[in-house]
């Protein structure tokens, strides 16, 4: 690689994470390349930089640009096309969360869906589709949350991120004060 040692390091570990999470390690450096640097940059650039064939950045820059996470830019005399990735990180969160929720999260529910509709031929198959009608719950009250949360806007959705752990102890509150007035309330009799 061509880079400073502080650029390498961050390359390097996202082309490392990139396999964690599920991406080829060469679309992760790629992007952490675009993502640190000052400007857009070429293929023959992220080529020099990364030390690795033209044909894998070509093919890392169409997998990036079909989950919008880089932008092709056109700089004005050059006919190359260049790259970059947006300036908004809550932009990259948000694309990087609908794209896996739209190749993971809504093909599995459709699968469940579909099995659910089933009608179960066993006790085996009862059992397993009550297991599966859990899980399918699960996600369904999961993307519920995320199509809530996608809606906020950006100030918003730091506000929640940094309330952590205080939002259950607001929870926890919220369902002392709902028990006592419980407690309070006169009974009739009649």
């Amino acid at each position: 690689m061509n880079l400073p040692p502080l650029v390498q390091s961050f390359v390097l570990h996202f082309g490392e994470m990139g396999s964690r999470w599920g991406i080829n390690r060469t679309v992760g450096q790629i992007y952490a390349l675009l993502y640190v640097s000052p400007g857009p940059l070429c293929a023959d650039e992220i080529v020099a930089a990364l030390g690795i064939s033209r044909s894998n950045v070509s093919m890392g820059l169409r997998e990036l640009q079909a989950w919008s996470l880089v932008l092709l830019k056109h700089l004005p005399d050059d006919r190359r096309d260049f790259f970059t990735t947006p300036d908004d990180i809550w932009l990259i969160l948000r694309t990087l969360a609908e794209e896996r929720k739209k190749r993971e999260v809504d093909p599995t529910l459709s699968v469940l869906r579909e099995i659910l509709m089933e009608q179960p031929a066993s006790d085996i198959e009862r059992h397993a589709q009550q297991r599966m009608a859990e899980m399918h719950n699960m996600i369904e009250r999961l993307t519920t949350w995320y199509d809530d949360v996608k809606q906020l806007d950006q100030e918003r959705l730091a506000t929640l991120l940094t309330l952590g752990s205080r939002v259950t102890r607001l929870l926890e509150t919220t369902d002392r004060i709902v028990s006592l007035g419980r407690k309070r309330r006169p009974t009739t009799k009649g």
